[in-house]
């Protein structure tokens, strides 16, 4: 259990797990054993250096978005693939040198900055199958109008037009998912992939099957195993899988302190010195952040609120065994992904101190302060 008093903990505070995060890479690398997939951690999830540096060496390298994201991952000497919409002219001959694999977003972005990528990456396309699985569009990079991929039937056309064409593409990518706990989605795109490139697959080097999978055992990743088996006998390609969520999001806490206790309108409202801000998606989707305490049936309830000036800074309504008191430390779980990474100091609120906990400590590992906010703030 996460300890949250009488431990020095300065607060608001980003804590990781580092007992799970090993947990969750070492199942990776049974898997990897079990099936030859080979395992990448897609460091947009949380990008902070020593998880990067907890993980090297469990994986078989990083997936990147970006030219900064790669340089942070390059320096530690893993192989790097990236896709994003954002690639710039005038960094692609950078790119190449830090990635080994690189997938195209579009036709035309390869058509237009492959030739300069250089002769040490392996250039690819990313791909949209145009198979939605995705509950919530905002989530479905397969929605119509998608910036994200090749659309499946474009590539299909584009290769019979072009018979160099398939010489020069040396990998497929495709990502249609966000938190699925299951790998049907998976399962269905391969097949239709199988079925609409199985010309091309036969000349590849390799295939990235993207993330966005949720996973707790090894049974959970059995489907990917046979997924992976499936299309090395059938194609003999290199396997990858990027996981970001799956491997930190249960890894991460957001914990508070209570700073103000007040009644409105009959209910008691007890300000954190956190905010959503901190945890953005909980204001942009309107979730209620999962507690990392077990609630009462009954008990005492609180509207947890956060500390700035936004009147939806709030986290919701929870219970309590005991009524909440000034100085009291709340937790919230599962914010281990995409919540440090586009978390803001809006109102002039500090980002939170981040600690690495391993079960038995906590240790202090980066804090902020005004110094970092004057800078941001500070003309060159």
């Amino acid at each position: 259990m996460l300890p949250l008093h009488d431990v020095p903990l300065e607060t608001p505070a980003f804590v990781y797990d580092e007992c799970r995060i090993l947990a969750m890479a070492r199942l990776l690398a049974k898997v990897r054993a079990a099936s030859g997939c080979r395992m990448l951690y897609s460091i947009k999830s949380l990008p902070f250096r020593p998880v990067l540096e907890l993980l090297g060496p469990w994986v078989d390298g990083f997936s990147v978005s970006s030219l900064f994201e790669a340089k942070l991952a390059a320096a530690l000497g893993e192989a790097l693939h990236i896709t994003t919409p954002g690639l710039r002219p005038e960094e692609i001959a950078e790119i190449g040198g830090l990635c080994r694999f690189v997938a195209f977003n579009s036709l035309e972005q390869f058509l237009r900055l492959q030739p300069c990528l250089g002769e040490d990456a392996s250039p690819g396309l990313r791909v949209n199958p145009q198979f939605s699985f995705a509950g919530d569009r905002r989530f479905d990079p397969c929605r119509e109008y998608s910036k994200l991929g090749v659309p499946l039937d474009e590539l299909v056309s584009a290769l019979a037009d072009d018979a160099g064409l398939v010489k020069r593409i040396k990998g497929l990518h495709f990502h249609t998912m966000f938190s699925s706990n299951s790998f049907e989605p998976m399962q269905k795109t391969v097949a239709l992939i199988e079925e609409k490139l199985a010309g091309l697959l036969h000349r590849l080097d390799w295939i990235n099957l993207g993330g966005g999978y949720l996973f707790e055992t090894e049974q959970d990743l059995a489907a990917l195993m046979e997924i992976a088996q499936h299309l090395r006998r059938r194609f003999d390609l290199a396997i990858y899988f990027e996981p970001g969520k799956g491997v930190v999001g249960r890894a991460g806490y957001l914990v508070g302190t209570v700073i103000d206790l007040f009644r409105r309108d009959g209910k008691i409202l007890a300000v954190l010195d956190t905010t959503v801000n901190h945890h953005p998606k909980a204001f942009e989707y309107q979730i209620r952040p999962e507690p990392a305490w077990t609630e009462p049936k009954r008990g005492h309830g609180a509207i947890l609120a956060g500390c700035t000036c936004l009147a939806g800074d709030l986290f919701g309504e929870y219970r309590f065994d005991e009524p909440l008191q000034l100085g009291d430390r709340v937790a919230f779980a599962n914010v281990g992904a995409y919540s440090l990474i586009k978390a803001s100091r809006f109102n002039g609120y500090d980002l939170p101190s981040i600690y690495a906990w391993d079960g038995a400590s906590l240790r202090p590992m980066k804090q902020y302060g005004y110094g970092e906010f004057n800078r941001q703030w500070t003309a060159d």
